[in-house]
Order: structure tokens, then C-alpha cells, then sequence
């Protein structure tokens, strides 16, 4: 180690002091991972707002998750560089600042630009925020600190889309970014005034720039494509032709250099650990999947359903209720039992509740919906908690940075991923199910003429017809969604048993 910040000028915390660093740091974790679910609701609204469609809108989304996953990847370079501390601080107050200037945007272009910045500065704060947990906590206090993490993490999701429901529909959707504003500024400056003195180790590092760049690349391309595909009909567009191509070639090319490459900026030698290969991609794939679900849901409810943002926020809002009981018991578990088990349980129980969704119609009331969602969370535990401890438990130690970094990345991608995919399928089957439809209605014009009968006017009465048939083939292509993703489900629970039985207990905190 090397610089002045590896010696420590002030006492270890303890106490109260302890107490509120480790709150106002989980805190900062608490923020980035609302932030992934906090606009998914409010798309339709902001949408209407700044005149673009929904599906323009889901960039909000989009953007955030590929710019945080591009900077995953950095975290190590930039804690070695400048160290933790002062890295995490200037992510929590930049975020801060950031989001203001979100809220203040006036146009969609002024906003995803906003949610690239802010992506840009949060994808760093997670890692950090269980990097440092872990470093201000006495070593026997270890479990406590992973506790912190582990339930701003889980709470994050569950809130964003009842937080984002309420103040769309009660002050505005600027609101959203608006309300973290002096959250994020306040709980920055106690990490800055707590952490003074602490020890913040930097050495010297180099960062691998063309690896860097060919990331941003591929990344970047398949992402506008898979975002704007739907709206050029795809490869019969020249600029989505040209973006597919400079995907794969970046692609090709990453992988060339980072194999090649000394000190990469993603380390794909990880992958030759059969058990992180296995436990990483079940994360991705089951995360996608996960993921795909909250960002459908929200919008077919809001858009077809007639709920407002607060009520759909509510209706995906509610699987954190049994998700934080549930939490210590499923730690218990993985302690007692094969991790992989309790991993391959808990997405089979996400992709049975996915198959219970099949069976919603467009009288589905909200109690019936609530039920599935309400039992999400103990499944989404027993998947989220024991998964990382699993990749990290098949590297070596030093090699468990670049890992934690890399199965990151491919979660957070896979988010982003998924949401323009599920997006695309649903509106492509839509409009393959209202072909259908039309087309299977022999008495189509019969039931027209019967409403003209019944004193409406033949435009009223063919208005009426046209809505039930956009109505049902919209409702049919949301369970196609859900099928798709229960599919998916079960992949993954297939995936994880690639890994090998873990020798001893794992490490739930997926520790650095």
C-alpha cells in the first residue's frame, strides 16, 4: 500500500458513531437501488409529460441500468486509485446533485441524459457501500454490517414503486428525484464527517482504457437497438442493421482484449471456475427474468387496468412485506442446508407464482393480484441472498473483487436487457393478438349491428368493439410476457445445480 491515506489518524468507530456512519452508508446503497425501480411506475406519467410514448419512456430505465453496469466494472481501479472512501463520498454527493438536475429536465433527452450521469455515479456506490460496511464494523461484527447491506438492498426494490406511485400521482414526477436530493446530500456529508481520519488505503493502478472503451461500445449499441428496434421494424431499418453490427464486432473484439489483456478491466479468466460460471449466469438470468416481471406489471396495470401510478406501485410495491421477515430465516437456512438448494427453490417459487399470473383476466381484482406479489418475497430471498455467496465461494481470494464486479455487471445488464425485451415482445403480441382476433370474429359485424340496435351510432358501436379487441389482445399479450418469463424462471433453476456443492458455509454477504 502506498500514499498517506493507508495510516489511520483517527480511532476506530464505535457506538453511536458506528451506529449512524453505518446507517448513513447503507443509506447511500438504499438510494442507487430505489433509484432501479423508483421511475418504473411513473414511466406512463412522465411519458404524458414530456410528449413522448411509453415505450420512449422505458429509457429512463434502461439508461440508468447500462450506465451503472458500465461503471461496475470501475469500482476496483477507483477505490485502488483514490481510494474507497473518497470514491464512495463523491458518488453520494454527486448523486445528490444529479439528481436535481433530473428533476429539473424539460425534455426526454435532458432527462435520460440526467439518468446516464446518475447511473454513471451510482453503479460505484453499491459495491462500495458493502466495501466499506465490512471495513468500519469490528471483524466480529462482520454479520451485522451484511445484515445492513442485505436489507437496504432488499427494501430498495420493494419501495421505489410504491414511493414512485405516491408522488406521481399526489406532487409530480419531478418529485422522484427531487425527494433524494437532500437525502443523498445529508447522508454523504455524515460519511465525510464520520470517516474523517479513518484508514483509505490507495495504491497504484492502471485502468485498462481500450477495454473500457470497446465495453461502452458493444454495450451501448445493443442497447439502442434492443431499445429502438421496435420502433424502425428492426433489421429492415439501415441504422439498426449497423447498430447489431457494431455490437457483435465490439463484442468479438472485447473478448479478444480482455483475454489478452494483463490487467482487464473485466476479467473473463474468472469464468474458468465452473462455479461462478454457473452461479453468475443463474443470477442474470434470474434476475432478468425478475426484473422483467416489476417493469411489465406496473405499466399493464397503469395502461390497460385503469390504476393509478400509486396503486400499481402498491401491487408490485408489497413483496418486501415477507421479504424482510423472511431474510434471517433464510440466512439460517443457507448455513444448514446445500446453498444451491435453497437458490433453486427460491426462483422455482418466482416461477410458479409467475404461472399463478396466468391465470389474471381483465377482472382481475387487486386482492387477487396482491396474493402472488405478497408471496414473492420469501422466493426473491432465498434467490438473491445465497446466489453471490455461491459465485464467490468457487474464485480465489484475490481473485474475489473482480468477480463481485463481474457478477454485478451482468446482473445489472441483464435488468436492462430484459426491459427492452419484455417491452418489445409484449407490443409485438399485442398486435399479433388483435390480428387474431379480428380475424377470428365471424360475427363481428352482427354484433355491431346489435349495438346500433340498441341505439348506439355505428362509430360509437364499432369504438366498442375495437376497445374490447385491443383490451383482450393487450390482456393476452401480458400472459404471454408471463409465460415467457416463467420459462425463464426455471432455466435458472436449472443453471445453479452447474455448480459444484460449496465445501464449507459461503460467505452471504459476497464479500470483497
Amino acid at each position: 500500500m502506498a500514499g498517506t491515506a493507508a495510516q489511520s489518524t483517527a480511532a476506530p468507530l464505535a457506538g453511536a458513531k458506528l451506529f449512524l456512519a453505518a446507517i448513513a452508508v447503507g443509506l447511500g446503497n438504499f438510494l442507487v437501488v430505489l433509484d432501479t425501480t423508483i421511475a418504473n411506475v411513473s414511466v406512463p406519467t412522465i411519458a404524458g409529460a414530456l410528449g413522448v410514448s411509453s415505450t420512449q419512456g422505458t429509457w429512463v430505465i434502461t439508461a440508468y441500468a447500462v450506465a451503472e453496469a458500465i461503471t461496475v466494472p470501475l469500482t476496483g481501479w477507483l477505490s485502488k486509485k483514490f481510494g474507497a472512501q473518497r470514491v464512495f463520498i463523491a458518488c453520494y454527493l454527486s448523486f445528490a446533485i444529479i439528481s436535481l438536475l433530473c428533476g429539473l429536465a424539460s425534455s426526454m433527452g435532458m432527462l435520460i441524459a440526467g439518468r446516464v450521469l446518475l447511473g454513471l455515479v451510482g453503479g460505484p456506490i453499491m459495491p462500495l457501500s458493502q466495501m466499506l460496511l465490512l471495513r468500519i464494523f469490528p471483524k466480529e461484527q462482520a454479520t451485522t454490517a451484511t445484515v445492513i447491506w442485505a436489507m437496504t438492498t432488499l427494501i430498495g426494490p420493494v419501495a421505489g414503486p410504491i414511493l414512485g406511485g405516491i408522488i406521481c400521482d399526489t406532487i409530480g414526477w419531478e418529485w422522484i428525484f427531487f425527494i433524494k436530493v437532500p437525502v443523498a446530500a445529508l447522508g454523504g456529508l455524515i460519511v465525510m464527517i464520520m470517516l474523517r481520519g479513518q484508514p483509505d488505503p490507495t495504491e497504484k493502478a492502471s485502468i485498462d482504457k481500450v477495454g473500457l472503451a470497446l465495453l461502452v461500445i458493444w454495450v451501448g449499441a445493443l442497447q439502442i437497438m434492443l431499445d429502438e428496434g421496435r420502433n424502425h421494424d428492426w433489421f429492415a431499418a439501415a441504422e439498426i442493421r449497423w447498430l447489431a453490427a457494431i455490437a457483435a464486432v465490439g463484442f468479438i473484439a472485447f473478448m479478444i482484449w480482455e483475454l489478452t489483456e494483463k490487467n482487464p478491466i473485466v476479467d473473463l479468466r474468472i469464468f474458468r471456475h465452473r462455479g461462478f460460471s454457473a452461479a453468475a449466469t443463474t443470477y442474470a438470468v434470474g434476475f432478468g427474468a425478475f426484473f422483467a416481471s416489476i417493469v411489465i406489471l406496473p405499466l399493464w396495470l397503469q395502461q390497460n387496468m385503469g390504476y393509478t401510478a400509486t396503486w400499481s406501485g402498491y401491487a408490485t410495491g408489497i413483496m418486501g412485506i415477507l421479504a424482510v421477515f423472511s431474510a434471517p430465516v433464510v440466512g439460517k437456512a443457507v448455513e444448514r442446508y446445500d446453498p444451491r438448494l435453497v437458490v433453486s427453490l427460491g426462483i422455482v417459487g418466482l416461477g410458479l407464482i409467475m404461472a399463478w399470473r396466468l391465470s389474471f383476466n381483465n377482472d382481475v381484482t387487486f386482492m387477487q393480484m396482491a396474493w402472488p406479489t405478497l408471496l414473492t418475497g420469501p422466493f426473491m430471498v432465498m434467490f438473491f441472498v445465497p446466489v453471490t455467496g455461491l459465485a464467490m465461494a468457487s474464485v480465489d481470494p484475490h481473485e474475489q473483487a473482480n468477480a463481485a464486479g463481474i457478477s454485478n455487471f451482468m446482473r445489472t445488464l441483464a435488468g436492462a436487457f430484459a426491459t427492452s425485451l419484455v417491452q418489445t415482445g409484449w407490443s409485438n403480441a399485442a398486435r399479433e393478438n388483435q390480428t387474431e382476433l379480428a380475424g377470428a370474429m365471424p360475427l363481428g359485424q352482427a354484433t355491431i349491428d346489435g349495438m346500433v340496435a340498441s341505439g348506439a351510432s355505428h362509430q360509437e358501436a364499432t369504438t366498442m368493439l375495437t376497445g374490447i379487441v385491443e383490451g383482450q389482445s393487450v390482456m393476452l399479450a401480458t400472459l404471454n410476457m408471463f409465460a415467457v418469463i416463467t420459462v425463464c424462471f426455471f432455466i435458472a433453476a436449472t443453471l445453479i445445480w452447474f455448480s459444484p456443492k460449496p465445501k464449507g458455509p459461503i460467505d452471504t454477504s459476497g464479500a470483497h
